[in-house]
């Protein structure tokens, strides 16, 4: 049965790689409540997406389903039209759906919209702003690639966002009606139910884009195994991939993947819908699939996830790392948080307002939705969990390890900060406290960490009140002088023996994976140095991944053994 939803809109498999960093503000016995503020109220007509410029304007841009796209200054005072899309195919879930532009769209003025065409397939095309900053030329249209979507009107995705590599991702879906029946999520020659990334900075004519080479497919597809992926978001502070996938008639799903992951990811559909099989003729082993942090069952009146985005503002400090999603029918505001042991905290809130299709970042980081309910933009606000309001929090390295510099605006009936330090971002462990000052105009702390290793390592404040409650700071990193290079030898295994060369006992495990994430081998190797031989066992050839483990420090390295 198709999902009735205007726009419809497994825990994780783990693979090594070097350097996974998971960085996350947690908030730990009290949560966030949100609220909504409305902003805009009159002048849009069935609003789908809010985006900003990145080009310091501070303007917004609201993408209307109908074809035009409309500039507000900072205040959310309208300016005018920026844009009426040509060629494209309104109603249901087709319409204008996306813009995004162009990393260095001060310079260069170019975006990129996606829509339904007249023929119902789906388009991405490229425009140029005109001599007016508050208006597109129509006339710059060029097409940047049509991908047929035969047969069925929905399921079209689908969101643009530019990567931190400077590459445009788009989302698609997988081609509609139920279940998937041409298996095209699964198919690597179709670009439907995919992440798709290309480089649309090195072609000034047809074809207006390259193949980037790290795509894995040798073709427009970063991802796979996507249903109907309509908003998905970078975090823009870890760079990490967030996707809300709509799921069949069961279950909603949002997935995660960590920076450093997410190239040739397959998310399930439609094998598998959210944790459950769906339909599994010709599937891979479970473990060839990455399965979703969070899902929640598809229950009247829930009944289409909206993705959303990782709160990076500066406005709510609650909310800092928290992943804000929501269901377009019921209003349950989903909130996903690490919880410093390599899971996931949810909670749920329910607001009034329905019918969000997006949740937009300003370029500060603050955090709006738009609604087709109401025809409207609100801005995401929280009420604050304890009486303090941090107003920086940074540190730097001396020859005597790290200084911690912390300062507060005001401060009431709070008991003290602890300082909390991780080598991933994740799991955290307690380094030491200083008292609150309690000064009703706030205060500067300062706490010395002498800590002596090599590589990355993450802080947190958290900060307790008398009472008990406490909430986190965001986290900052240090990158200290690295000594680990090549401690895993050789990088070509013939003998059967991994050789470890470690100057200091900074270690306490070894393990092997297979590059399916699965674990083969892991050894206690805590307090030793020197030439350690670790055999690798009984496995077949091919590539797999060491890591070591310690306290302050995770290295991870590709090895082949024949």
């Amino acid at each position: 049965m198709a999902r009735k939803f205007t726009f419809e809109s497994r825990a994780n498999t783990y693979i090594p790689a070097l350097f996974i960093f998971l960085v996350f503000a947690v908030n730990g016995a009290a949560q966030p409540s949100l609220s909504l503020t409305s902003v805009i109220t009159t002048g849009l007509s069935s609003p789908i997406q809010f985006v900003n410029a990145g080009d310091g304007s501070n303007r917004v841009f609201i993408v209307q389903q109908g074809a035009t796209i409309r500039a507000y200054d900072a205040s959310f005072n309208f300016l005018s039209v920026f844009l009426t899309v040509s060629n494209v195919n309104t109603g249901g879930e087709r319409g204008l759906l996306s813009m995004a532009f162009h990393p260095a769209y001060q310079s260069n003025g170019l975006f990129f919209v996606y829509y339904t065409n007249t023929a119902g397939d789906l388009e991405l095309a490229r425009y140029h702003v005109s001599s007016d900053p508050n208006i597109a030329d129509p006339a710059s249209k060029v097409i940047v690639i049509t991908i047929p979507h035969p047969t069925n009107s929905n399921h079209n995705g689908g969101t643009l966002h530019f990567g931190n590599d400077g590459f445009l991702y788009l989302s698609t879906g997988d081609g509609g009606g139920a279940g998937d029946v041409p298996n095209n999520a699964q198919n690597t020659t179709v670009l439907l139910g995919k992440m798709l990334r290309f480089n649309v900075s090195t072609s000034a004519s047809d074809p207006y884009y390259t193949i980037p080479a790290g795509n894995p497919y040798g073709n427009e597809i970063f991802d796979l195994g996507l249903r109907n992926p309509f908003r998905w978001s970078f975090d823009r502070m870890t760079h990490d991939m967030w996707i809300g996938d709509v799921g069949q008639d069961t279950w909603e799903e949002i997935d995660y993947r960590p920076a450093a992951l997410t190239a040739g990811v397959n998310y399930g559909w439609h094998c598998y819908e959210g944790n459950a099989t769906y339909n599994t003729t010709g599937c891979s082993a479970p473990s060839s699939y990455v399965f979703p942090v969070y899902t929640y069952p598809t229950a009247n009146p829930a009944a289409a996830v909206t993705g959303g985005v990782v709160y990076r503002g500066t406005a709510y400090p609650s909310l800092q790392g928290y992943y804000l999603s929501t269901d377009f029918y019921s209003g349950d505001f989903h909130l996903v948080v690490s919880d410093g042991l390599g899971g996931w905290t949810t909670t749920t809130q329910t607001l009034a307002l329905t019918g969000i299709t997006n949740f937009g970042e300003t370029e500060d980081g603050e955090v709006y939705v738009v609604s087709l309910t109401d025809n409207s933009v609100s801005r995401v606000t929280a009420d604050p969990i304890i009486p303090v309001t941090l107003v920086s929090f940074n540190g730097y390295i001396n020859n005597r390890g790290v200084s911690l510099n912390w300062r507060t605006a005001t401060e009431q009936n709070m008991s003290r900060y602890e300082i909390e330090y991780s080598s991933n971002g994740v799991a955290f462990t307690y380094s030491g406290a200083v008292p609150a000052k309690n000064a009703a105009s706030g205060y500067s702390y300062s706490f010395a960490d002498p800590v002596n290793h090599t590589g990355i390592i993450f802080y947190r404040l958290k900060m307790i009140n008398l009472d008990g409650s406490y909430q986190y700071s965001g986290i900052i990193r240090f990158t200290l002088s690295n000594n680990v290079s090549n401690i895993i030898t050789p990088s070509v295994i013939h003998d059967g023996l991994i050789h470890l060369n470690l100057s200091l006992p900074i270690y306490n495990s070894v393990e092997l994976f297979g590059m399916n994430g699965a674990l083969i081998k892991k050894e206690n190797i805590e307090g030793r140095t020197g030439d350690i031989e670790v055999p690798a066992g009984n496995v077949a050839s091919g590539v797999y991944a060491v890591r070591l483990s310690g306290n302050f420090i995770t290295t991870v390295q590709k090895i082949i053994i024949q």
